[in-house]
């Protein structure tokens, strides 16, 4: 287990209609003032911030409104930033750490800034079965790889290395770009055990006959 697993921390929080995973590429349009001020900050401090599905309300801020995070989500840092016109901001964020959101608060300016604990990374990959299926997916992701590649290179979906030895980074790239809902999604992104999100991701390929 991470030595950061049992520490707790104060994270800025960004609620989005979409599921982060660690490793996945996560570009940004940013302007509203609370996030604007998150992001300076962020950069900064060399600080990350937590990317967590929205249960229920809106993303940008309306009177009246709240919103609602899940409580697993994942950390994010900045890699890249560029300013756009009337003070926007356009990032490239990289997933990091799944986090656990223990409770949150709403700021003066509307963020919200959660009491989170970093969970440990997957647990690791074992028996021949799921070894097995973790090769298979290990398969369908190179070849989406290479068609992309050939393709349109400038619209590949996640960056260099391609960890394919990677059962984690493997499953995790696969949650992302199959054609699965965002409940579906943020339940493969919660699995504790690369095993089981292997095992689920395999079922999809499956069913959609791409095996």
């Amino acid at each position: 287990m991470s030595p950061l697993s049992t520490t707790l921390i104060d994270l800025p929080l960004f609620p989005l209609h979409t599921v982060l995973f660690p490793g996945g590429l996560l570009p940004l349009k940013v302007f509203e003032a609370r996030y604007l001020d998150m992001s300076r900050t962020c950069l900064r401090d060399d600080a990350p911030f937590g990317v967590c599905l929205l249960k229920s309300g809106p993303e940008v801020a309306q009177d009246g409104a709240v919103s609602v995070p899940e409580t697993i989500g994942c950390m994010a840092r900045i890699t890249e930033c560029d300013t756009g016109e009337f003070g926007m901001l356009y990032l490239q964020a990289i997933g990091t750490q799944r986090f656990e959101l223990l409770s949150y608060r709403v700021e003066g300016n509307g963020l919200l800034v959660g009491i989170a604990e970093p969970l440990p990374d997957d647990i690791p990959l074992e028996g021949e079965q799921a070894l097995a299926q973790f090769g298979s997916c290990a398969e369908v992701l190179e070849r989406i790889i290479d068609a992309l590649k050939k393709s349109d290179p400038e619209k590949m979906p996640f960056g260099e290395p391609f960890r394919l030895d990677d059962p984690s980074w493997v499953s995790n790239r696969l949650a992302e770009l199959l054609p699965l809902d965002l409940r579906a999604r943020q339940k493969l992104m919660e699995f504790p055990d690369v095993g089981a999100r292997i095992d689920a991701v395999h079922h999809v390929l499956d069913r959609h006959g791409w095996l």
